[in-house]
């Protein structure tokens, strides 16, 4: 396997009230060039602080972060990020705000091949009539649909999502989802992906990572997707392995939510007597 995402002994450490406190230690995790694979744990585990590792908006405590064999040293246009909020400026339209990372990133274009490529950007997630509009006059999927675009408009060489559709309803969340592995699909951009849905991970990914439970979180098992692309829904949920991989996911994350209330039980509580 190419290694062109490399996550190595990656770990990041926060101060706290008895010393600093370890959210995630020794996560190893490699992608290689075109993959798509999900990071799965319970919430506050440290998906979205490696995620943020990973876009070089977080500084890790030890290890560190490669791209196509260069070291992150900090936020990249090698890198597009999606957030759970796409974070678009309000006082510009769709287009404007797709538009600011193309000027950075293809300033030697003329402006007319950059307002091409942002067109395009926006076209492939189904905005061609609504690019113009500003945020306010967006549904909460179409100004997801902006993020995205945005994101891959800057060609990057590798895709970072953290819950993107988590604040979705569940219908657009389907609908983002089938777009998403869509858009993916025509450049195959190497792809890591925080998610909480196990039904999500499975319709997306070649590799699902599961991390443990934190603190010290760090790379508990990772599960081949054999799913064969393109993807359908209805042919991925009738696959004869789907309902294993399923459980084999659900049955790790409860064994780490029994880990972490056995840490709880186990650890000295402090008696509050009210006057």
């Amino acid at each position: 396997m190419k290694r062109y995402l490399e996550l190595w002994q990656l770990g990041k450490s926060f101060p706290g009230p008895a010393g600093a406190l370890a959210v995630v230690r020794g996560f190893d995790l490699v992608l290689a060039e075109g993959e798509f694979v999900c990071l799965i744990g319970h919430s506050g585990c440290g998906k979205s602080t490696v995620l943020s590792m990973a876009a070089g908006l977080v500084t890790p405590t030890e290890g560190g972060i490669t791209v196509a064999g260069r070291e992150v040293q900090g936020p990249g246009t090698d890198r597009g990020v999606v957030f759970q909020s796409p974070a678009l400026l309000p006082w510009l339209t769709g287009f404007e705000n797709v538009m600011l990372g193309i000027d950075q990133v293809f300033a030697g274009k003329s402006r007319g091949e950059r307002e091409r490529l942002a067109a395009d950007a926006l076209g492939r997630v189904g905005l061609e009539d609504d690019m113009y509009k500003r945020p306010a006059a967006l549904s909460g999927g179409m100004r997801q649909r902006v993020g995205i675009a945005r994101a891959l408009a800057i060609a990057p060489k590798v895709l970072l999502l953290d819950e993107p559709f988590g604040m979705l309803d569940s219908l657009t969340r389907l609908e983002l989802q089938e777009l998403l592995l869509d858009v993916w699909s025509r450049d195959r951009t190497t792809a890591l992906m925080v998610t909480h849905d196990v039904d999500e991970a499975l319709f997306l990914s070649d590799r699902v990572a599961m991390m443990t439970s934190g603190p010290e979180a760090r790379l508990g098992d990772v599960l081949d997707i054999p799913f064969p692309r393109p993807r359908h829904r209805t042919e991925v949920l009738e696959h004869p392995r789907y309902d294993e991989l399923r459980e084999r996911i659900i049955g790790f994350l409860e064994a780490q939510a029994e880990r972490g209330m056995s840490r709880d039980d186990a650890s000295p509580r402090t008696e509050v007597v009210h006057a």
